[in-house]
């Protein structure tokens, strides 16, 4: 009888350890890799509506229901792509137990809609795949590519908002800060047309470059004289002047030929202007025909969104007006011999006497230049000279070669 009871409780042990065995194997099978939480900061990406603020420096941080396997979660298969031109942001990815980190390795531009996916290539620790998923944001701010050098938003002040191109001590004069073309432009710089000016410190290196481009926003007030908007020792660096009549301007670009000597383009673009189809020089390969009246229509007391950029490989110079192209050039279709056909990029090139290395703004040289310093129209002591009348606005400069695409959503996101 003990024999049959003892039996019995054995059975019975072995049943419920068995029983307990089978329960703990169903409780450790892998569990599903699956998407907890996505967050920028404090910002939700993971939310019903795709957000509109997140920094241009962004850390993202991806939760998961269990342990990722970190061989797995690799550029191949967490991509972030800049939407408008389908570019993919080059990241810098790490795995902590269950959470993935992506960084941007450079800055992304404002305004600008990403898209962020994970793909179903990521496993967990038991290789447990992902649900591949994919969700948008957009970065703060109006539009603006990623890359600029300097920008200068003229908040209350002349200090550069990108980098360290700051005015020298003692080198704003006369300049006072009023509302810009909208709300969220915010201020722009006003100038008096006698006095005003802003001096940058080390211009040549804001227009030392192989590719280029220079954006701004311009309104000139009609004066009876022409306007030197903005220049780095004039022509031996850049200027940009719009006429007295407000129904032209003028880029003045120097660039480096082959032998390493420096020389000066003129980028006119009057009204009615031509090109070399239809008796224009024959570098011209573009140039849109604006009627005078229409062209004073357009720049005076008028905010004009202004763009000129330089492709040193095709060696090709394009303007632009509120997002559309008015006239280009190409270096190539100079007459053969010309030096200019050798050109490799943009280059400062006053190395001499009478211009200083700065960037200023309202007027065609620093004060320090003395270039022209007797010329009624040309020095800076006089008040009838060529100085700016007017406002700037959202000066930047790029070491490389903004798209017409570009440049349209930048005019189309900041315009009035």
């Amino acid at each position: 009888m003990k024999s049959k009871y003892l039996f019995f409780t054995l059975f019975i042990a072995f049943a419920a350890s068995a029983l307990m065995l089978q329960s703990c194997k169903k409780d450790e099978a892998p569990k599903d890799l699956t998407l907890s939480t996505l967050v920028a900061g404090t910002i939700d990406l993971n939310g019903a509506t795709s957000p509109t603020t997140v920094p241009v420096e962004p850390t993202i941080v991806a939760t998961f229901s269990v342990d990722v396997d970190p061989a797995t979660a690799t550029a191949a298969n967490v991509k972030l792509l800049q939407d408008y031109n389908s570019t993919d942001i080059e990241l810098d990815i790490t795995v902590s137990a269950n959470s993935i980190t992506v960084k941007p390795k450079n800055k992304l531009g404002t305004g600008t809609l990403f898209k962020l996916s994970f793909s179903g290539a990521i496993l967990s620790k038991d290789a447990k795949p992902l649900t591949a998923f994919e969700r948008n944001f957009t970065t703060i701010g109006t539009f603006a590519p990623a890359g600029v050098i300097a920008h200068w938003k003229f908040e209350d002040n002349a200090n550069d908002a990108a980098g360290t191109f700051n005015p020298a001590a003692g080198g704003v004069v006369a300049v006072t800060y009023v509302n810009g073309r909208n709300a969220a432009a915010g201020k722009a710089a006003s100038f008096n047309g006698t006095t005003s000016i802003i001096e940058i410190p080390n211009g040549d290196q804001l227009i030392n470059a192989k590719n280029f481009t220079l954006s701004f926003w311009v309104k000139a007030e009609p004066q009876d004289k022409g306007h030197f908007v903005m220049g780095l020792g004039a022509f031996y660096g850049l200027q940009f002047e719009i006429f007295g009549g407000l129904d032209g301007a003028k880029f003045a670009i120097r660039y480096e030929v082959a032998d390493g000597t420096t020389v000066t383009e003129d980028m006119w673009f009057p009204s009615n202007a031509t090109f070399n189809g239809n008796g224009g020089w024959q570098g011209w390969d573009f140039a849109k025909a604006v009627a005078p009246a229409d062209y004073v229509a357009m720049v005076s007391n008028k905010w004009l969104h202004v763009t000129y950029s330089y492709n040193g490989d095709a060696k090709k110079g394009t303007l632009y007006y509120n997002g559309e192209k008015m006239k280009s050039f190409d270096f190539n279709l100079w007459p053969d011999g010309d030096a200019k056909r050798t050109v490799k990029g943009m280059k400062w090139g006053g190395q001499m006497p009478d211009v200083k290395n700065e960037l200023a703004f309202g007027f065609i040289q620093s004060r320090a230049g003395s270039m022209w310093a007797n010329e009624p129209w040309g020095g800076y002591t006089f008040p009838g000279a060529n100085h700016f009348k007017g406002q700037l606005d959202d000066i930047r400069f790029f070491h490389k070669v903004l798209t017409p695409t570009e440049i349209q959503l930048m005019y189309n996101s900041e315009k009035p």
